[in-house]
């Protein structure tokens, strides 16, 4: 490869890392917590890619020590960023990663992909199969019992 080959693919790369980095700057712009701990965006970034912002609804900071963030996803289900003096700890389905080692980030990042997997809680069919298991029971139903039984007792 030539020093020209490598400038033109550096050329047609930077508007593609430039354009994300602005993505991800305006849709931080929604998230008051990324202006009181610029690192968490950061770590949002790093697990979650620049558009972070198709996945996340909100987040909120639940403790001050160690600095816990819930962050809460559009189907409802949640995971925990601790901030920590030496790195970021991941708790995802009670289970925790620990961020300075990149297995344990990569492993993080499955564990976030499939908890996104999992997709938000049907509530209207829920409410149907209640309803439905409701009235299929606790009915009061005429049960026939045969009383032909002979007891031979002996003394």
């Amino acid at each position: 490869m030539t020093a020209a080959e490598l400038r033109e693919k550096i050329r047609m790369i930077i508007p593609t890392v430039v354009g994300n980095r602005r993505q991800a700057a305006a849709a931080a712009v929604e998230y008051d917590e990324f202006a009181k701990f610029p690192q968490l965006k950061k770590v949002i970034v790093d697990l979650l890619t620049h558009e972070f912002d198709n996945f996340i609804a909100s987040i909120d900071w639940v403790a001050p020590k160690p600095t816990t963030f819930r962050i809460n996803l559009k189907n409802d289900f949640n995971f925990y960023l601790i901030f920590t003096k030496t790195s970021w700890i991941a708790q995802v389905e009670g289970k925790k990663y620990y961020l300075l080692n990149l297995p344990e980030e990569e492993r993080a990042i499955e564990a976030i992909a499939r908890i996104l997997r999992y997709g938000a809680p049907d509530t209207a069919s829920a409410t149907a199969d209640v309803e439905a298991d409701a009235s299929a029971g606790g009915g009061s139903e005429d049960v026939e019992v045969e009383d032909n039984v002979d007891v031979d007792i002996e003394v």
